[in-house]
């Protein structure tokens, strides 16, 4: 009569990832006494292991830049030409984008653009 009223035991995500993972490490003498089959252990585990290699990978380094912002410093470059990468990192600054010179620097070289007193020389 007990057993009908009793419910079965719910697990949750994490604890069948946990019972999963430390099922081998439990002494044989408490392997007798799980809660659940052991093939349903085998299959919580493939979940998991699954779930394990599905994570998309991160890429090593910091994130691209936005191609808005780009676009922003590759314009302020073209139409003041005796701006520098430090006024340029101030002016964006101002804007709310906190960008370093290096970057800057790194791209205005990548779309061709040469330091400012390059530029300053090149226009007539």
């Amino acid at each position: 009569m007990l057993r009908r009223q009793v419910e079965r035991p719910r697990f949750s995500w994490a604890d069948r990832a946990v019972r999963s993972a430390l099922a081998r490490h439990l002494p044989s003498a408490l392997r007798r006494y799980r809660l659940v089959t052991p093939g349903t252990l085998l299959t919580w585990h493939r979940r998991l292991v699954r779930w394990k290699w599905r994570q998309m990978e991160v890429g090593p380094g910091r994130p691209p830049l936005p191609e808005e912002t780009v676009a922003l410093i590759q314009r302020l470059a073209r139409e003041d030409p005796t701006w520098g990468y430090v006024r340029i990192q101030g002016v964006l600054r101002r804007l709310g984008h906190r960008i370093a010179a290096a970057t800057i620097r790194r791209v205005l070289r990548r779309s061709g653009l040469p330091p400012a007193p390059q530029r300053a020389s090149q226009q007539t």
